[in-house]
């Protein structure tokens, strides 16, 4: 029986979005954004595997722009995938590619001082016990801990803070507030703020002294439930098992999955790499890599961006060849993030769809939710999304 590997490279848009002016970084609007096709300019790329499967021909059906270095004669299938949803952010771009496009138009917090309104700051004093909040802001979540975190210890309180995606995010010490009350206060907020629609409530841990603190791993997302069922579903109904790597667990709250295995990038491809000879038949294993976006893009780093690809497509040529010849996978992103952008938000740009084992055709324009349908497809399964299979 077949097995579907679905990769979302978070981040890897390819421009060309039709409706990019309408979404702004800052007072500019996204018009003209091209992760891929930036970076290609910016940084000579090797990406002989990505580049196989159609990489540098999908860059030109999305935008029209010929990528310096890409444009192989490719031997995959590939096309460019347009978004439906309204947003560029993380649970839009993996729920649509799930076959499931978001019906509603996401909150998003003022971008002024406080960010949060007074009713909902003092619900988040009530649950964690403090007499007030720091931050209050539009902040990035690896700056606001230098700047807060000694108040944060000194006080107690949880440091709040928000950003052009639908999210309330808290930092707080792992030793000195404690990383499971810290989960806890999420998860007691969740409610109120998935009412207002906002997307997720993330616990941003973080350890160290004043003047040295520094993330862990231990992020925690608290995302609003889909409005329907996902091909995640759909697997599980059929009797075959979902496998998430990376944050896909935490984006569907669990939803349609049955195992979770997380870390870093470079563990998650290792997970991904023993999934290739541990899933079983009618199986689905469904991975997301951030450190495409939270890394690189965010930071505005192409040449960072560019050696994270070059580790991936070096990953992912060790990967192809072990592959049945029964499986299908897929190689797409949710959104981009153009490192050569003005700002730190995200871009709407279209993004890859890139297909291995099913032979080297143009794929042309599809959707995102074409590539849940396709994953239906070719593992027979009864599906309840949106679009349509291409294969």
């Amino acid at each position: 029986m077949a097995r579907a590997f679905l990769i979302v490279i978070d981040s890897v848009g390819i421009g060309g979005a039709p409706d990019a002016a309408h979404y702004f970084n800052g007072d500019l609007p996204d018009t003209g954004a091209n992760t891929i096709g930036h970076i290609a300019q910016a940084v000579p790329l090797h990406l002989p595997h990505l580049d196989a499967l159609g990489l540098g021909a999908s860059v030109q059906l999305a935008s029209g722009f010929v990528a310096p270095g890409l444009g192989a004669v490719p031997t995959g299938a590939w096309g460019a995938a347009t978004e439906v949803s309204r947003g560029k952010d993380t649970p839009s771009g993996h729920w649509e590619l799930a076959g499931v496009p978001v019906p509603w138009d996401w909150h998003h917090f003022s971008d002024t001082q406080p960010a949060f309104p007074a009713d909902l700051t003092a619900l988040i004093c009530k649950l964690a016990g403090t007499d007030g909040i720091l931050g209050n802001c539009h902040a990035s979540g690896t700056a606001i801990i230098g700047v807060e975190g000694e108040a944060h210890l000194r006080t107690g309180r949880p440091i709040c803070y928000t950003s052009a995606d639908s999210v309330l995010q808290i930092a707080a010490h792992e030793k000195y507030f404690g990383l499971e009350r810290l989960y806890q206060l999420c998860a007691d907020l969740a409610p109120t703020v998935h009412d207002m629609k906002v997307g997720r409530v993330i616990a941003r841990p973080f350890v160290g002294e004043a003047g040295a603190f520094t993330r862990t791993a231990n992020r925690h997302d608290y995302a609003i439930a889909l409005p329907g069922p996902s091909i995640c579903d759909d697997v599980q109904r059929a009797g075959g098992k979902v496998h998430a790597v990376g944050k896909i667990g935490d984006i569907f709250s669990m939803q349609g999955i049955d195992t979770l295995r997380k870390g870093g990038d470079e563990a998650l491809m290792g997970h991904l790499s023993d999934w290739v000879d541990q899933a079983g038949d009618g199986d689905f294993v469904f991975t997301n890599l951030v450190e495409f976006d939270s890394l690189y893009g965010h930071r505005r780093d192409p040449a960072g961006y560019a050696r994270h690809l070059e580790w991936f497509d070096a990953g992912l040529g060790a990967i192809l060849p072990r592959l049945r010849l029964d499986d299908l996978l897929i190689v797409t992103a949710d959104h981009g993030n153009d490192p050569t952008w003005p700002g730190t938000d995200h871009t709407r740009e279209r993004v890859p769809v890139l297909v291995y084992g099913v032979g080297a055709r143009a794929l042309g324009p599809v959707a995102f939710s074409d590539v849940a349908a396709s994953i239906a497809d070719h593992l027979s399964v009864p599906y309840r999304g949106a679009g349509k299979s291409f294969l």
